[in-house]
């Protein structure tokens, strides 16, 4: 289980509208993710959605190799609950 917050420009955007975006492990399904985060941060969780992001070119000397899928999670909160972030 790997669960580490993304902030960017476009996440602190979504966090006005009570989203918050995570990468997570890719074996884990939106209802075991769902769990895990309403026991971390005592929240309710109103949906989750989910994404793999594409693979991208890494160059190593004079191989060039992949790095590893990432599965991104948007987590929609319910109005008068939020995250600490600290």
């Amino acid at each position: 289980m790997v669960l580490n917050l993304f902030i960017t420009d476009k996440s602190t955007k979504l966090i006005d509208k009570n989203k918050y975006t995570f990468d997570v492990d890719l074996k884990l399904t939106k209802p075991q993710i769902k769990k895990i985060i309403e026991t971390l941060y005592n929240v309710k969780v109103l949906a989750v959605n989910t994404h793999c992001l594409p693979r991208k070119k890494k160059n190593l000397k004079t191989f060039k190799n992949y790095l590893s899928f990432k599965k991104r999670t948007i987590i929609s909160l319910s109005k008068n609950q939020k995250i600490n972030l600290m």
